[in-house]
């Protein structure tokens, strides 16, 4: 039986007070490029960063609170909230194996609840394949190890991982069939190289720096996982789709959220010259707010079902993925939708750098590049429909 994350719950995770001084904190951060240390150190006192440890996925409901927890945050800070999401959704593939037998990923709870701080190292420049192929070389060394040799983008939390996900292909040889092997690599591994390059439109608090590998050394009893090179049906591969598309959507309808309570904060605030009237009273606004508004409802309820499936194992494997990727591309649009009304309604004053409408669409607007792309997610879906193109 899932459990239900209450309000009252959410209060007391992630109490009023706190994310108020995460709000307050958020433009700051934005403004001078800096990583939520602050916000950090806060979320690790209160054991936010167990929370997929302390409440597994499965029977005590561990991803449906995850995504509201995850949901309520980014309402006062998106890129806290997207940045820690990377760290969670580690935490969420493993109990999401546990949760169905596969105990591979286990030691991530472990250790997670002992304060060890995850990240993906996966994303690469040019790599469309995402997870079923790898621009990064892996080398067999003569101790039975391997080196990694490639670089990585969107390495959010940055400053603070302690415990880096990468993956990479290893060439078959001799006629051999290639493979991606998954690794972890620990903070202070020779030829890690960190880049000081984040300078993006939004989310720019993740801190997702550039990750070099050179050479690095990965033990081979260090290899989590070995996989083929294209689509494959392994668990591995359904546990990240499923955390990181579920827990991304939670960000995004959280900035549609607040973008919508601003927008009707401003409605209620401002009044016509004209029309002697408050704005709230106009039809034509009216309507222009029910549009993403409704979104931000259908959103909402994809994303509880969503949620609580994975919980109870639910749902046919050959729909999930379809289901995920339609899930994170209804959210992002959904958050652009908001973000867009807001600034149409809130007036020229809203319209400064400044201003936390503008920073929550230049936010809203990093969604379209996190996997799955909106064109990799329809054509997911046209597969589910029609089958793979005979050609």
């Amino acid at each position: 039986m899932t459990l239900t994350t209450t309000t009252d719950d959410l209060g007391q995770l992630l109490p009023d007070d706190l994310l108020e001084r995460f709000r307050g904190r958020a433009a700051g951060h934005d403004a001078a490029n800096t990583f939520f240390a602050e916000d950090f150190d806060d979320l690790t006192a209160l054991g936010y960063l167990r929370l997929l440890a302390d409440t597994p996925p499965g029977d005590a409901g561990g991803m449906a609170q995850a995504s509201a927890a995850q949901r309520r945050l980014a309402a006062a800070a998106p890129a806290t909230a997207l940045g820690v999401n990377m760290h969670l959704v580690w935490t969420a593939v493993a109990g999401l194996l546990a949760d169905r037998g596969d105990s591979s990923l286990r030691f991530v709870l472990d250790e997670a609840a002992q304060g060890e701080v995850f990240a993906f190292g996966v994303s690469e420049p040019g790599n469309d394949a995402v997870l079923f192929d790898s621009l990064t070389r892996v080398d067999r060394l003569p101790d039975g190890g391997f080196a990694y040799t490639g670089t990585k983008v969107f390495t959010s939390l940055s400053p603070v991982w302690t415990r880096l996900g990468i993956f990479g292909k290893l060439d078959g040889g001799d006629g051999g069939d290639a493979a991606i092997l998954h690794a972890f690599i620990p903070r202070g591994t020779p030829g890690v190289e960190i880049l000081e390059d984040w300078d993006p439109l939004g989310m720019r608090a993740t801190r997702s720096n550039t990750t070099r590998l050179d050479g690095v050394r990965v033990p081979a009893d260090a290899v989590f996982r070995t996989l083929p090179v294209g689509p494959n049906a392994d668990p591995l591969v359904f546990g990240i789709f499923a955390a990181f598309e579920t827990l991304v959507a939670s960000v995004y309808l959280g900035i549609a959220d607040r973008a919508l309570d601003l927008a009707a904060a401003a409605m209620t605030r401002r009044r016509s010259h004209v029309g002697d009237r408050p704005l709230a009273d106009d039809p034509v606004l009216r309507n222009l707010l029910a549009g993403p508004g409704m979104q931000r409802i259908g959103v909402a309820a994809e994303l509880r079902q969503v949620s609580q499936d994975l919980d109870a194992r639910a749902g046919a494997a050959a729909e999930w993925f379809a289901r995920l990727v339609t899930l994170k591309t209804h959210a992002v649009e959904a958050a652009v939708a908001a973000t867009t009304a807001a600034l149409h309604v809130g007036g020229g004053s809203g319209f400064s750098a400044s201003s936390e409408v503008v920073r929550l669409h230049r936010d809203a607007l990093a969604g379209q590049f996190h996997p799955s792309t909106e064109e990799s997610a329809r054509a997911t879906v046209a597969t589910a429909l029609l089958g793979p193109p005979s050609t």
